[in-house]
């Protein structure tokens, strides 16, 4: 979906369900978009590739370094950037990415767009959690920054990604070269414009507890909610907005959950 009048409903999220919240045996990945209506979005095919020591990449503003070998992969993206807003691997990784806004300032200068972050990931793993090794290095080497719209109004943003693979699936929530990351081996998970994971914390960039004890946002005593602590207190209004999509989704998660699933029950998980 793409954004258009006040009153024209936008989405930006992302799902996933793993059994056995899946009325099939198979993990199940979504995502809609809500980029501008004007923009055009491509689906494109890139098939798997080699390259020689030593090559360099564009991404959509900055030289990255190649690697050896790139799988092949399906986008949909929009055709002026590198990135992708979502796509999957021939491996069956799956991402998708959300814009939030953190209490880390947002780098306007030319980085990785977390569309490109994406569209790497893709190109580099076999997993789920290895795309997230991906995306967690690249950032931590390059960071993230530059605008998102192909047009002259500066729009930038930190990402948030669900990273899904035929096994289990992971959310990694960015603040600059910052991160944590929660993963989701059974139920079901949404993410939207907004922080999400709270204490339970499957893997984080080492600095992250003491950077916010640095910065008087946590104490350094008691439990640590990464979207307590990096949340903004006045935030943009598509934040805002989106904390009720995501509540939505939730329970809509939930409620399905629950719903009896006589498809897949004693079949064994797809691999």
């Amino acid at each position: 979906m793409t954004s258009g009048s006040p009153d024209t409903p936008c989405s930006c999220d992302c799902f996933v369900s793993v059994p056995p919240a899946s009325a099939i045996p198979a993990v199940i990945f979504a995502k809609n978009s809500d980029r501008p209506r004007d923009e055009v979005q491509e689906v494109v095919f890139v098939p798997a590739g080699t390259h020689a020591p030593g090559s360099r990449l564009q991404c959509t503003y900055i030289e990255v370094e190649q690697v050896s070998k790139t799988r092949a992969v399906i986008l949909s993206r929009p055709s002026w950037l590198w990135g992708a807003e979502m796509g999957a691997n021939d491996h069956g990784v799956c991402i998708g990415n959300e814009a939030v806004w953190t209490k880390e300032p947002v780098g306007e200068g030319e980085a990785l767009l977390g569309m490109d972050l994406l569209r790497l990931a893709l190109e580099r793993s076999s997993s789920a959690q290895e795309a997230l090794h991906v995306i967690t290095g690249l950032l931590e080497r390059y960071g993230q920054g530059g605008s998102c719209r192909e047009d002259s109004t500066s729009f930038c943003y930190h990402n948030t990604f669900l990273l899904a693979d035929r096994t289990e699936a992971w959310v990694l929530e960015t603040a600059g070269r910052l991160w944590a990351a929660q993963r989701i081996q059974e139920g079901a998970r949404n993410i939207s414009n907004q922080l999400s994971i709270g204490t339970d914390i499957s893997a984080e960039h080492p600095e992250l507890r003491t950077h916010s004890q640095a910065q008087g946002w946590w104490g350094g005593q008691g439990t640590f909610d990464f979207a307590q602590v990096f949340s903004l207190t006045q935030q943009p209004v598509r934040m805002e907005a989106a904390k009720a999509r995501f509540q939505a989704g939730r329970e809509l998660l939930q409620r399905q959950q629950a719903l009896p699933c006589p498809t897949w029950q004693g079949a064994s998980q797809q691999k």
